[in-house]
């Protein structure tokens, strides 16, 4: 039998064991960090073996990764000894912000090892990554070779990049040099920030995920001319926001309601007739919600066509092309007799041109107020949330079917048709009539059309 004054012993020393110590104290301060380095981030200082979700520090910063991993195997596609490494559903998200003024984002891509095609996208966050949108078109990276994307556009707040592997194929996908450039250089990266960022939004599943065995990636480049308003994907930028999607891009004006401009490439396997016209007019899902949604009602009995800008015809190699086109965000009032028979005449021509081995990219938009419909003259549609524009004008850029297309195009290799018409349901039906030239268009819309061309090559074909 133990002694009561042992158990009182015994407690007392138990009771001093369980007291923290200065050295064994849980720490109320953050670990201390490297100074975070300007970008380009090369994922040369990650060591996360695994696909399990987690935060990694890099050089620029910490970023999540989730189902991806960093790679450095000999079947990894990589600049020096590391690059990241994503499967079906991955992403690599920056855990802080970019300072504002980010001008340029380049990321470069390839396939892993000998794996298939994977598509890719970029999204912005411009609350510290509590909200997502997508940036620029859909990307494919096929082949060993890491291919540069680069996305152009001004952020004048703080913002966050994510990458996210959005097919659910076999294939995995290697990311590596991320570049985030500002006016004055490379962006410089940060530290996590006390902001959540793993709440991510449902992917849009209505949007189509692009065709990944498209053999030329220059073919689908909708904005290979240029971005003619310098339109930006900041929500905020109402006048003059940048839509892109596979099918075509578009600068949107959502204080009209219509596109200001909307540019997209024909080549021969977009009008490969796989798929019967859906004429299923709907309000666009990727345009930003405070946007006021035009729906079809916004033209009932107006006497104005929903004019397409892209024409259905234009996408006939699949389904979810065709549909694209039926989308409200490519639609502008046009004077019935305007769409049917002027536009209808010259979209027949340009497809009779790509059928004949040419191939073409095409800007359209409108400019000023009031038209005359099939009930006389109109302002604004849908009590004035939809403008009804008093032009309509149209670029054709031909040239001969093939590769590198940019630079036969500022060689001299292209040519161009340009028209301008009144919208107007008493105009003629000759397109031909309204003839004009890419600096008249310019001049009456403040566009700079062929902005992705050197000077000379602009001046030459735009007269």
């Amino acid at each position: 039998m133990h002694h009561p004054a042992f158990f009182a012993a015994a407690l007392a020393l138990l009771a001093c064991s369980q007291q923290p110590t200065a050295q064994s104290a849980p720490s109320t301060q953050p670990a201390e960090t490297a100074a975070p380095a300007p970008f380009p981030e090369t994922f040369e200082t990650g060591s996360k073996g695994a696909y399990t979700d987690a935060d990694e520090p890099l050089a620029t910063g910490t970023w999540r990764f989730a189902n991806a991993l960093v790679g450095s195997s000999e079947q990894d596609h990589k600049n020096g000894q590391r690059a990241a490494r994503l499967r079906a559903g991955g992403r690599l998200t920056m855990r802080f912000d970019a300072p504002a003024g980010v001008r340029r984002i380049r990321v470069r891509a390839a396939a892993y090892g000998q794996d298939p095609a994977s598509t890719w996208e970029l999204w912005l966050s411009r609350d510290h990554g509590r909200s997502w949108q997508r940036n620029g078109q859909p990307q494919t990276a096929a082949g060993p070779a890491l291919r540069v994307a680069e996305f152009a556009g001004v952020a004048t707040e703080p913002l966050r990049l994510e990458i996210r592997k959005t097919d659910t194929g076999k294939g995995r996908l290697n990311v590596d040099d991320i570049e985030v450039e500002t006016a004055t250089g490379p962006a410089l990266g940060g530290p996590t920030t006390s902001t959540p960022n793993t709440q991510h939004p449902i992917p849009n599943t209505q949007y189509p995920i692009p065709n990944t065995q498209n053999p030329d990636p220059e073919q689908a480049d909708n904005l290979l001319l240029g971005n003619p308003s310098g339109a930006t994907s900041d929500p905020a930028n109402t006048s003059n926001y940048l839509l892109t999607r596979p099918e075509f891009a578009t600068g949107y004006n959502a204080q009209r309601g219509t596109p200001t401009w909307t540019s997209w490439h024909v080549g021969p396997a977009d009008l490969s007739h796989a798929a019967p016209r859906q004429n299923d007019f709907r309000p666009d899902p990727a345009l930003p919600r405070q946007f006021y949604a035009v729906t079809p009602r916004s033209y009932a009995r107006s006497g104005f066509d929903k004019g397409h800008n892209c024409p259905s015809a234009d996408r006939s190699s699949s389904l979810d092309a065709n549909s694209a086109t039926f989308l409200m965000s490519n639609m502008v009032p046009q004077a019935p007799h305007n769409n049917q028979q002027t536009w209808a005449h010259l979209e027949e021509y340009t497809r009779a041109q790509v059928d004949a081995g040419q191939e073409a990219y095409v800007l359209m938009g409108c400019y000023g107020r009031g038209g005359t419909g099939s009930a006389g003259p109109v302002q604004t549609l849908d009590e004035g949330r939809v403008t009804v524009p008093a032009r309509l004008w149209k670029v054709v850029v031909f040239l001969p079917n093939g590769p590198n297309d940019l630079q036969r195009i500022a060689a001299g290799q292209a040519r161009v048709v340009a028209i301008d018409t009144p919208n107007d349901n008493a105009l003629s039906p000759d397109w031909k009539q309204y003839q004009t030239t890419i600096t008249k268009i310019e001049e009456a819309t403040g566009l700079d059309l062929l902005s992705a061309l050197p000077s000379a090559a602009q001046a030459r074909l735009a007269e």
